[in-house]
């Protein structure tokens, strides 16, 4: 347990010391009580109990300042806060939520089920032969949705190839055929275009855009999900699909149509 959440008297210690250091040097006692929710007397002890320990020091009346080793606790502290917040959001409330999956046999309630993307979307099989698992929520026959909570392990998906496509804009050259282009957007398995251009160029190639906005983000998401994407852009809009792409941490190719 962290030292600050052991007990409320150190909770409370660690408020008021907090409150000194936001109002420091003039400290008003009866706004630290108000703040933390104590009485002005109560706050008066803690003030003694902190200059005590050498975490404040006091420079006239009603005039403190916070010390390093004051600060050096405030940050220990607040590390170990920080640190315990996050367990509990990530590994206590995130193994909590609730998310749907499809199932691939009939699932009841209860089972154990190990869980895979496919196509881009989370599926769950019975059993707990998976890297990832989770727990049933809900009955469901084979096809349909179920529920899943409890998860526990590392989902094994490989994020997918983006290839992005340039394209020339209208006031430069109106986008030619590109047999490259066809072949790879008839490989891939999600087409987003950015540009009205680059609808037409993929349209030349005999292909349609699944997407048509947001081509960078859109693209992100789907290759993380283990999908291989073709971004086709127009020249003066790649550079906002390419930015997202490395925001997102994935590699690209870049091929001029």
């Amino acid at each position: 347990m962290v030292d600050v959440l052991d007990n409320k008297r150190s909770a409370t210690k660690f408020r008021v010391l907090v409150e000194i250091a936001d109002r420091q040097p003039a400290v008003n006692q009866g706004e630290i009580a108000e703040a933390v929710g104590v009485t002005s007397q109560a706050v008066s002890e803690y003030i003694r109990e902190l200059v005590d320990e050498g975490f404040v020091e006091k420079e006239a009346r009603s005039r403190y300042r916070v010390t390093k080793q004051g600060v050096d606790w405030l940050f220990q502290q607040a590390s170990d806060v920080r640190r315990f917040a996050d367990h509990v959001t990530d590994d206590v409330l995130g193994s909590m939520q609730e998310d749907a999956a499809f199932a691939t046999a009939d699932v009841e309630a209860g089972d154990t089920v190990s869980l895979s993307i496919v196509d881009g979307l989370l599926h769950a099989a019975p059993g707990d032969e998976g890297p990832a698992t989770g727990v049933a929520t809900t009955d469901a026959e084979s096809g349909e949705v179920v529920g899943v909570t409890g998860f526990a392990g590392i989902i094994d998906l490989e994020p997918g190839e983006v290839t992005v496509f340039q394209v020339s804009p209208i006031r430069s050259q109106y986008p030619d055929e590109s047999d490259a282009l066809g072949d790879a957007a008839a490989d891939a398995d999600l087409v987003a275009a950015a540009g009205v251009e680059a609808v037409a160029a993929l349209r030349a190639s005999g292909h349609e855009a699944d997407v048509t906005f947001a081509a960078g983000e859109v693209a992100a998401d789907a290759a993380n999900r283990g999908l291989d994407v073709v971004v086709v852009s127009t020249t003066d809009l790649a550079g906002r699909v390419t930015d997202a792409l490395r925001d997102a941490g994935l590699a690209y190719e870049v091929d001029d149509t």
